[in-house]
This record gives structure tokens, C-alpha cells and sequence, in this order.
């Protein structure tokens, strides 16, 4: 049996202070009551723009996976096809954009298959997932931060990745584990 819990935010902020801010985060300071009535600080990290991630199958059930090296955790990353879209954007519209910009697939059917929290602990960022399916080759369009590799390869095989820790960036993950059960619920109709 799921366990009962309030709604009511348990945490009081006395004081908030904006510390930095770029086009794509603003990172913030709350001087707080925690739950239990202690005096703290907690940062945030709020996203402007919410985080799309697509896994693309083609009609012989393979996907395809971009590859990058990642700055900030200082290693190559091979992720599915993702990116950011502006919090006013309708999501589907810029899912429709990064596989084309990424990988220059188009897609005729989209099935929304997942939201998720990337970090729920330090940021708000919320993420989108699709399965683009019925897909058109096309050219990328990568944008000027990106120099990426696309590797195109059976479903199940990027699951081991997962399963094997290659791949590790939290959406692809989730993404990928959930479109392979999404996908064989609608084998098992």
C-alpha cells in the first residue's frame, strides 16, 4: 500500500538571492527552514528551457544514438538524440527540431512516453521523452556547440549499454528503458 504524504511544502524560505544567470540557467541561494525547523542555505539551479530527449526506431527496430564529449563531466557521452526547448515552446514541436537538428530524421509518429525530474535534489529541470517512429533520412544541422557522431544500431543493444553503465546521461536511460517496455506492451496486444 502507497504511503500517505502531506502536500503542504514543509520548508520555509526566509530569503532568496539570485547568483548567477546565463541563457540556459539561473542559479539562485534560499537562506530556509528546513522540515524539522533547522536554519540553512539551499542553491537551485533553475532551467530555462526544458530538456527533450528522443529515442528514434526505425521499421527494423534499430535506434539511433548521438555521441559527444561532455564538458562539464569531462568524458565522451553517448546519449539519444537531445536537447533543450524553450519553456513556452509546445514540447512535441521541439522534440520534432532536435532530431532533425542532431541526427536530420523526421518522424511521422511521436508517442510521448515519459516526463522526468533530471536532478530534483539542486534543480527544477523537467524533461520530455518520445518515441519517434516512421522515420525519413535527412542532413543534420548540428548547432556550433555540438560535434557530434551518430552510431545507428539495434535497440537491444543500446539497452546493454545501459545496463553495462555506457550509457549513463539520466534521460537516455530512462528513455531508452522505457521505450523498450513501451514498445513490447504493444507486441504483447
Amino acid at each position: 500500500m502507497k504511503p500517505e504524504h502531506s502536500l503542504e511544502n514543509p520548508w520555509t524560505t526566509l530569503e532568496s538571492t539570485h547568483i548567477y544567470n546565463n541563457p540556459w540557467i539561473s542559479v539562485r541561494e534560499d537562506k530556509v527552514l528546513n522540515p524539522n525547523g533547522g536554519k540553512g542555505i539551499y542553491g537551485i539551479v533553475t532551467m530555462r528551457n526544458k530538456a527533450i530527449g528522443i529515442i528514434p526506431i526505425d521499421e527494423n527496430g534499430n535506434t539511433w544514438l548521438v555521441g559527444q564529449y561532455r564538458y562539464a563531466l569531462n568524458e565522451y557521452s553517448w546519449e539519444i538524440p537531445m536537447g533543450g526547448g524553450p519553456i513556452e515552446l509546445d514540447v512535441l514541436e521541439s522534440a520534432q527540431r532536435e532530431l532533425k537538428e542532431e541526427t536530420g530524421l523526421t518522424a511521422m509518429t511521436w508517442t510521448r512516453i515519459g516526463r522526468v525530474h533530471t536532478s530534483n535534489s539542486v534543480t527544477d529541470e523537467e524533461g520530455f521523452i518520445f518515441i519517434a517512429e516512421n522515420l525519413t533520412i535527412g542532413e543534420p544541422d548540428f548547432e556550433e556547440t555540438e560535434d557530434l557522431k551518430i552510431w545507428i544500431l539495434p535497440l537491444r543493444e543500446a539497452i546493454e549499454m545501459v545496463m553495462n553503465e555506457e550509457i549513463t546521461d539520466v534521460i537516455s536511460v530512462a528513455g531508452l528503458l522505457k521505450a523498450e517496455r513501451v514498445l513490447a506492451a504493444r507486441q504483447n496486444k
